[in-house]
């Protein structure tokens, strides 16, 4: 089960029993969601927690018409898996000088 968690800012995946298997932590300024961190627990590693996570983080964004930045270089490689996200992921940036 994968929760957001606003105070935190991030989502939770749990397994049945309540324990944390991984979180996708986030900020949120106005209409703009930057995901910079994805981490699940090595005894979750390869039960699909990435996934939920992502998944639940994006349908969120969807939902309250955000746009997504994946700082994060997991979500950035899951997002060129899934294309139907493409519409609200802005995927290049300009550099600041």
């Amino acid at each position: 089960m994968v929760a957001d968690v606003p105070d935190k800012e991030r989502f939770e995946a749990r397994d049945a029993e309540g324990v944390l298997a991984g979180v996708l932590t986030y900020q949120v300024t106005g209409p703009i969601m930057a995901c910079t961190h994805t981490r699940v627990e090595p005894a979750f590693e390869g039960t699909g927690a990435a996934d939920a996570l992502a998944r639940a983080a994006l349908e969120d964004a969807r939902a309250k018409s955000r746009t997504v930045v994946p700082i994060d270089p997991l979500l950035g490689e899951w997002l060129d898996r899934h294309r139907e996200y493409d519409k609200i992921v802005a995927r290049s940036t300009r550099r600041i000088k």
